[in-house]
């Protein structure tokens, strides 16, 4: 009889506390509990406008220990799937149960994304399968087929992801790219539970104990972007079928009124069932409308970056508003000019001619005038290129943001050897080229430094974050190193690129808008030269300034500048002057991607 007592005592421990599978199971036949997922913050532009919204699909779930034999036919039907699809994904299951990715006892997604309308049609048919149940989840809706550089898009939570947040369980989705992913905390609430009595086909009978044990979900914060979305569609429609990218940013906060990388892509398309397909689609385009050129694309500035050379040598007194050079135009040694204008000539009018000779003389001055040896000189030019920005990251609130390149000295001492080479050497940099990369967010933010008179706030895509202040670093106003006096000759030359007689841009002048800007010609050792152009406007009290980059389709004064204009008048005046209508309808339907 003892030996009997032990044996029962120890079936007895070994069924309640060493193995759980028989409390598990009692409790499923009893009681669920189903995880409360919440809404996603909502997502609005500057002026109110909604952009990402939420929609709500549905997962079945499965407690593989529950399942019985049902038709599976019937199942199929329910989920307009095929059998063989079924078979994979029970192959799936016990391939997870077995690696203890997931528990036989447990609940786990077995199908996800169910629409609302496929979900009524299996609700009714549930009872017939015991061992599964459905949970509703919330997914994106994009308002807009916009923005999707900016916006992001949402995957199912990798397991890096899972081993650092507990929040996290498998299954759930997470933000992958744009603001969904660096305002993810914020935008993804807090999850809470429901207790629901369920039958021994696992149907509902209602709330376990009243609901005492509930737990609420808690929506996410809600974001208001800096964009303008009717501007952001307007600059999308300008880039259709050409390769590129557009930055505009109000000068006075940092605030990203436009963000533009072409070609781009619908956001919806990575919503949903298809999302995988939609993915795999994108991934594969030899386009590439997942990089985010804005953000991530590397180039020479050209002749954009003329205005901070011509900067940096009035701010280190090698020039001043009444030092000329001379230009022999094609001929001239040894950087040659492309362009026909009066010589010599000084900065404000070598900034209107976009001309070589003078940059190049300017550049030399700054590294080898006033007594500096080559060294000393490029410290000082290299000091004063890296307080513009260029070189590092500006703290964008998106990921994956590139530095670009400004070279150090280091790497011309590993090439020629220290001491063993000069400006003339280096001269590809008085114009914007060699070794110098930056991207055109750095460029946008180089308009925006002129445009504020030589200061700039970091750049940054939300303007309000609901229950919570802007971070302090897109607040904080960061100087450069040039003096407000020494930017007045080159601003000056910015506005005779509009106005002057031979101004690069003078061709899309506006009468009412007072425009300040710079062209770039490019050159891609990869193919045609790339048009580039980087403005602000008005003069006084700027509003926006831009950067414009259309990669292969040449001279900045053809695309790139009318492409820049066309947003700048539409943003400040809110519509297209008729002596411009011409130019807006070469810039809607001109086409670099398919040959026309």
């Amino acid at each position: 009889m003892l030996g009997v007592g032990l044996m029962f005592i120890s079936k007895l421990f070994v069924l309640q506390v060493y193995d759980p599978s028989y409390k598990l199971s009692a409790e499923s036949n009893t009681r669920r509990k189903v995880t409360q997922f919440p809404s996603r913050g909502l997502v609005y532009d500057r002026n109110g406008k909604l952009l990402v919204s939420n929609q709500a699909v549905y997962d079945i779930m499965v407690v593989p220990r529950d399942i019985v034999p049902f038709d599976s036919i019937d199942f199929c039907q329910s989920l307009d799937i095929q059998i063989e699809d079924l078979r994979a994904m029970f192959v799936e299951m016990r391939k997870n149960i077995k690696s203890r990715k997931i528990s036989s006892y447990k609940p786990s997604v077995f199908y996800k994304q169910l629409s609302a309308e496929s979900y009524g049609r299996f609700q009714e048919k549930l009872y017939k399968f015991k061992g599964f149940f459905v949970q509703g989840r919330s997914v994106r809706k994009y308002e807009y087929p916009l923005a999707a550089h900016v916006l992001g898009y949402l995957g199912e939570v990798g397991q890096s992801r899972l081993d650092k947040d507990a929040y996290y369980s498998k299954g759930d989705y997470v933000g992958i790219s744009g603001i969904e992913l660096t305002y993810e905390k914020e935008l993804r609430g807090r999850k809470g539970n429901k207790f629901v009595m369920v039958d021994v086909h696992g149907r509902d009978k209602g709330a376990f104990r009243e609901g005492r044990y509930d737990t609420a979900a808690i929506a996410g914060n809600n974001l208001t972007l800096s964009l303008d979305i009717e501007l952001q569609e307007y600059a999308e429609q300008l880039m259709q079928n050409k390769i590129g990218s557009i930055v505009a940013i109000e000068p006075s906060t940092g605030e990203i009124l436009s963000f533009v990388s072409a070609p781009g892509y619908d956001p919806s398309v990575l919503v949903g069932r298809k999302r995988g397909e939609g993915f795999l689609n994108l991934a594969s385009d030899s386009l590439k409308p997942l990089n985010n050129r804005a953000l991530q694309g590397t180039y020479s500035p050209g002749s954009a970056f003329k205005l901070v050379n011509a900067a940096i040598a009035l701010q280190s007194k090698s020039i001043n508003e009444y030092t000329k050079f001379d230009c022999d135009g094609p001929l001239s040694s040894p950087i040659r000019c492309t362009h026909h204008h009066r010589t010599p000539i000084e900065a404000h009018g070598a900034i209107e001619t976009s001309c070589n000779p003078f940059f190049y003389g300017a550049f030399r001055y700054t590294l080898e005038g006033g007594g500096r040896n080559t060294r000393e000189g490029y410290k000082l030019w290299y000091d004063h290129v890296k307080s513009f920005g260029f070189g590092e990251r500006l703290g964008i609130d998106l990921p994956y943001e590139i530095k670009g390149n400004v070279p150090h000295i280091s790497l011309y001492d590993n090439i020629y050897g220290e001491n063993h080479w000069r400006a003339i050497t280096v001269r590809s940099l008085a114009i914007g080229q060699g070794e110098l990369l930056v991207t055109p967010l750095q460029m946008a933010n180089e308009a925006s430094i002129f445009a504020n008179r030589g200061h700039y706030f970091a750049p940054h895509l939300v303007k309000q974050i609901e229950n919570r202040s802007l971070a302090d670093n897109y607040t904080t106003q960061i100087s450069t190193t040039i003096e407000p006096e020494n930017l007045d000759e080159v601003i000056r030359g910015m506005g005779d690129v509009y106005d002057g007689e031979i101004g690069t841009a003078r061709y899309y002048k506006n009468d009412s808008i007072t425009m300040c800007g710079k062209t770039g010609t490019v050159e891609n050792p990869f193919g045609d030269d790339h048009s580039v152009f980087i403005a602000f406007a008005p003069r006084e009290n700027p509003k926006i300034a831009i950067s414009v980059i259309v990669e292969n389709a040449g001279y900045g004064s053809t695309w790139a500048a009318p492409i820049a204009t066309l947003l700048m008048e539409k943003y400040i005046a809110g519509e297209i002057p008729k002596r411009h209508k011409y130019y807006e309808k070469k810039m809607l339907e001109g086409d670099f991607i398919n040959g026309q």
